[in-house]
């Protein structure tokens, strides 16, 4: 992967847009969709569609792509008398990764500050649990209340400072994967789909606060009402070592996209899927969804009456960290995937499943 795609996807993963904060994320990602999309519309909560409107007699038939926009994040709660910051959550932040990290605090100007930890020289050895988020504190460098209130304030969002860092081959880590590498993969199917001509009308949709609830596709899923609907999100690779042997599957990287089967998943749309992953020569997975998908699908599919959706993933090792690692080529794949799948969708077969 190299050229523009690439430089979007770097953008993308440069951008922190904890959930409620997406306009970092979807600025960049609505400039490079405007680029080949025939309309794109920012709803007032933030939620972004690029749509391509459908090139023949099927062209009243559509098919949305979604990923999500937000990551999860930290959020000031409490400023002490000496200037430090107390933290809460915002979506599903894990406590064991985020002392001793560089953080930026997005408040009128970024201000940069660090995670505390007590040395170890100073820690009592019997006294290593992990604090609860409620626990730990971001030091700004200033002294007192006073000053940090001219810096920062209550329900100022915080994030994790980490960098993109190319591994070998084709590895990719950064933090937020999960899931700028979904917007990315829904605006190129777009982009892949027009290519192809499309007789559908196909939307790439970017949506907001999936971390805390799904709450930006259960406004798309109503306000948008597509015919079809493919959540594109980040899914478990348990390829590395330490996984517990109970929640491991077989999904790794370098496997191709995850299609998911069970709970949302239209058995029509899932089977479309897979027999255009066939005829294209793209290698996928498959992954069992029991209960839920986890994912925008969720929230999608019963919003609107019923709306067939499907959950095609990428695989990521270690999500929800600073440094979650995907393959390029698995990512490369998926969109590929959906630019055909755009292509073929007046022949899916979306009725009821009895």
């Amino acid at each position: 992967m190299d050229g523009p795609q690439r430089e979007f996807l770097d953008d993308l993963l440069s951008t922190h847009s904890p959930s409620g904060f997406e306009s970092p994320a979807l600025r960049a990602w609505v400039d490079y969709v405007s680029e080949f999309a025939d309309d794109v519309s920012v709803d007032a909560y933030g939620n972004a569609v690029a749509t391509r409107e459908g090139g023949g007699s099927e062209s009243d038939r559509s098919i949305a792509f979604g990923g999500h926009a937000d990551e999860i994040g930290l959020m000031i709660r409490d400023i002490d008398d000496d200037g430090f910051l107390a933290l809460t959550r915002v979506g599903g932040a894990d406590r064991t990764v985020v002392r001793g990290q560089h953080v930026v605090v997005h408040a009128d100007e970024p201000v940069s500050g660090v995670v505390g930890q007590t040395a170890v020289h100073l820690r009592d050895r019997d006294d290593d649990a992990v604090p609860e988020i409620r626990e730990i504190y971001v030091d700004i460098g200033v002294g007192s209340r006073e000053e940090a209130e001219e810096l920062v304030e209550v329900g100022d969002p915080v994030t994790i400072v980490g960098r993109v860092e190319a591994l070998r081959g084709t590895r990719l880590a950064a933090r937020g994967m999960d899931n700028r590498v979904g917007i990315w993969a829904a605006a190129e199917g777009l982009r892949r789909a027009a290519a192809r001509d499309a007789e559908v009308t196909v939307h790439a949709v970017a949506t907001v606060q999936e971390e805390l609830g799904a709450n930006g596709a259960r406004m798309v899923g109503f306000d948008l009402a597509p015919d079809a609907f493919v959540a594109v999100d980040v899914t478990h690779a348990t390829d590395a070592p330490k996984t517990p042997s109970e929640r491991a599957t077989t999904v790794k990287l370098g496997g191709g996209p995850v299609v998911a089967r069970g709970s949302a998943n239209h058995r029509g749309l899932v089977a479309g899927i897979r027999s255009v992953a066939e005829s294209e020569g793209i290698d996928v997975q498959l992954e069992a969804t029991g209960s839920s998908t986890g994912t925008d699908a969720d929230a999608v599919f019963a919003s609107r009456g019923a709306i067939p959706s499907a959950n095609v993933g990428l695989p990521n090792r270690y999500m929800h960290t600073p440094v979650e690692v995907i393959d390029t080529e698995d990512l490369d794949a998926l969109a590929t995937l959906l630019g055909a799948v755009g292509a073929s969708a007046s022949a899916f077969d979306l009725t009821a499943g009895l």
